[in-house]
């Protein structure tokens, strides 16, 4: 029996011209100068390509942050020490937390999954333990993860969208919580799009001046140290492996498999854009299955965002992370698909359409 490839090598459907063609038809029907409603008409066209339905909705929402820590902060490249990251956890699963607020308000399901945290965990009741290693190494002087790890995200987060799926989800939304993680998608992207740390590099939790220029340093240390790794073929799970962290890996292994089962993606800031950046130049047609939330205060977000060719629906000057940005972003999916539902055409309503 011949062995199947990984699920990260295998392409995602493209989507069907039959519903593209339905959806563009049916809002060129509906009350309104071609065009009106903007970005909120091909919101609602994509997704009903998307669900294979003319009636597109997302009332089922599901959010899974994934949560790890990372060697990387040895460094000193974090505002914040890393017992964060656990304490975090309890607080996403306690209710406390942005994400948590924003879930409960959207009537979202929402998961927290634990892939390995430097310190123990305060609470375990309500949390995913899918744990790797406590974190990943420091990527400035080793590589972050071995093959084996990097797997083994990937792997969590194809769970997590399989356990999504079993609930009706219609809509995925993954976010991250990391002390440090900013650092490691800024250097993925680094290396990704062959830019210097300056240009990605940010404060992320509130770095000073002078911690963003330590950053920054230990950045380019990383990418000298990792150079003839990265450039290797399959560039992009090298990348993740060399510079990237549990809670990115599984964020790209989430994407994936979500397209692979026709589910539709709404994406967070810089960190989970990162992950889609990686994930797309191992699968290019997964960008056929993402939406962009928001545009985020990190100055590398834009840079990513212009990589993906995405345009953000919101720029709010969030930074929070979590699934945050993408939680805000949900409201104008589903008046999206609500007006390409519900408004009347031309010849329903009696009114002359025009030339």
């Amino acid at each position: 029996m011949p062995v199947s490839s990984p699920f990260w090598r295998q392409s995602p459907p493209s989507l069907g011209p039959d519903f593209l063609r339905q959806g563009r038809q049916r809002q060129a029907s509906l009350t309104k100068p071609a065009g009106s409603l903007g970005q909120l008409e091909q919101l609602a066209i994509t997704l009903s390509a998307q669900q294979q339905r003319p009636r597109p909705a997302v009332d089922r929402v599901r959010i899974v942050v994934f949560a790890a820590d990372h060697g990387v902060c040895a460094e000193g490249v974090s505002a914040f020490p890393q017992e964060v990251t656990g304490q975090m956890i309890a607080n996403f699963v306690n209710g406390g937390a942005a994400i948590s607020v924003l879930a409960r308000h959207l009537n979202a399901e929402l998961e927290v999954v634990n892939l390995g945290t430097a310190h123990p965990l305060p609470i375990h009741d309500g949390v995913v333990m899918a744990e790797i290693a406590p974190g990943t190494a420091n990527l400035a002087t080793a590589p972050a993860m071995s093959a084996e790890q990097l797997q083994a995200a990937l792997h969590a987060g194809q769970s997590a969208v399989q356990r999504a799926a079993r609930t009706g989800a219609e809509l995925f939304i993954g976010g991250e919580m990391g002390i440090g993680n900013t650092t490691a998608a800024a250097a993925v992207a680094c290396a990704l799009l062959d830019l210097a740390p300056e240009a990605l590099a940010g404060p992320g939790t509130g770095l000073d001046a002078d911690g963003l220029r330590r950053k920054v340093a230990v950045l380019h240390r990383a990418l000298q140290r990792h150079r003839d790794t990265v450039t290797e073929a399959g560039q992009p799970l090298s990348v993740l492996a060399s510079l990237g962290g549990f809670e990115v890996a599984a964020l790209a292994g989430a994407f994936l498999a979500a397209a692979q089962a026709r589910l539709p993606v709404l994406v967070d800031g810089f960190i989970a854009s990162v992950a889609a950046l990686a994930a797309t130049r191992l699968q290019p047609g997964l960008a056929d299955w993402l939406h962009f939330a928001h545009q985020s205060a990190e100055p590398g977000h834009v840079r990513v965002l212009t990589a993906l060719d995405a345009d953000p629906l919101l720029r709010l000057g969030m930074r929070l992370g979590e699934g945050s940005g993408a939680a805000v972003a949900v409201g104008l999916l589903r008046q999206a698909c609500a007006l390409h539902n519900e408004m009347a055409s031309f010849e329903d309503a009696g009114i002359s359409k025009g030339p």
